[in-house]
């Protein structure tokens, strides 16, 4: 697995970094429509509101997970 992966949507952009990752089983509860699977994490961005997905980000233990907006909606939020 690559040490950093990234996932776009239309508002943000989430990095992963896969050597940080302590629990990715927090996400996949917290995000089961974004997180597939504990290996392959935030699979699919589109499937849930971003500012959910931000939420979910801000619970990371690790510090794993970052966020970039893309829009300027999101500027504030992230």
């Amino acid at each position: 697995m690559k040490p950093i992966n990234v996932y776009k949507n239309r508002e943000i952009s989430v990095s992963f970094d896969a050597k940080k990752c302590i629990n990715s089983q927090l996400c996949a509860k917290g995000l089961s429509s974004v997180v597939r699977n504990s290996l392959l994490p935030w699979n699919d961005v589109d499937s849930a509101e971003s500012k959910r997905i931000l939420n979910q980000i801000r619970k990371c233990p690790s510090r794993a997970l970052k966020a970039e907006r893309i829009t300027q909606e999101f500027a504030k939020a992230i």
